[in-house]
């Protein structure tokens, strides 16, 4: 992997860590956060490679519908969703229901010179 994949990363997984508990974000905007809006993809590859980084809450991180399309990437069939409702975050058939409620955009919540 290149330096600046791993750079990246790295700031993901800062934006990632300001997450709070009960709320959840998704590739895209984070990846819009970080200046790099066509990189949701990365974003994502970046929380596959986060699985055993405890302190990166990688489980707030859904795809722009609320689908946990990350869960496969978790020990066990459902321990993104047991974590997300855990936390008070409604899921039902692998989705956040009322996803608005629940949205945290970094975009809106953080100032872009705290995180990177």
């Amino acid at each position: 992997m290149k330096p600046e994949t791993l750079h990246f990363f790295d700031r993901v997984y800062e934006v990632v860590k300001q997450i709070p508990s009960g709320k959840v974000t998704n590739y895209g905007a984070i990846a819009r956060y970080l200046g790099a809006a066509k990189s949701a993809r990365i974003v994502g590859y970046a929380m596959n490679a986060s699985h055993n980084m405890d302190d990166v809450p990688a489980h707030r991180v859904v795809n722009r519908n609320g689908l946990l399309t990350g869960k496969f990437h978790f020990d066990g069939t459902n321990l993104m969703q047991q974590l997300l409702e855990n936390e008070g975050v409604e899921v039902k058939n692998n989705q956040v229901e009322n996803l608005k409620d629940y949205y945290w955009d970094p975009n809106e919540e953080l100032n872009l010179h705290d995180t990177i």
